[in-house]
């Protein structure tokens, strides 16, 4: 053990640290559910993809590799959201929240699971209005768009402006 050690055990024991608060893991404030949205939007894409190459073994496991790991990106992006940024008071305005999130959980495992255009399309509609509730706890307008993939999908958009 180094002085530096011996004495910051020293302090520990006359002076006791305080917890620190915090509503998420790293309180950096930014969360956003843009990743989320690209991940259905790619899912999406690679559903639409799968079905055009169905002869192609090759190219479908490749898109089929994707579609899961974009599902699973999915996932984590909005679990993410709703352990760390949501709190009581937007439960409170928002109770669709928890039932929303945990859908979201069963569309991307099953979009994940399935070559399904319907489920891939629900995954990418439920995520969006997730993202539009998301954008609303912090006063951002929002307004859906064609997103600008190959998808020809809407997105759900923050208006800046």
């Amino acid at each position: 053990m180094n002085l530096l050690q011996m004495t910051a055990r020293i302090i520990d024991r006359f002076l006791e640290p305080k917890t620190a608060h915090a509503h998420c893991d790293i309180p950096c404030g930014i969360y956003d559910p843009h990743y989320a949205q690209l991940a259905a939007h790619t899912v999406v894409r690679m559903t639409q993809l799968i079905e055009q190459k169905k002869e192609d073994a090759h190219a479908v496991a490749r898109y089929a590799k994707t579609k899961e790991e974009h599902a699973e990106l999915c996932k984590q992006e909005i679990r993410i959201i709703w352990g760390d940024y949501f709190k009581p008071e937007h439960i409170q305005k928002y109770p669709q929240l928890h039932e929303m999130t945990y859908n979201i959980m069963k569309a991307a495992s099953k979009a994940r699971q399935e070559v399904s255009m319907q489920a891939a399309e629900e995954l990418l509609e439920s995520v969006n209005r997730f993202a539009e509730i998301f954008w609303e706890t912090k006063g951002v307008r929002t307004y859906r768009a064609k997103a600008p993939y190959p998808t020809e999908r809407e997105i759900a958009v923050p208006q800046l402006k």
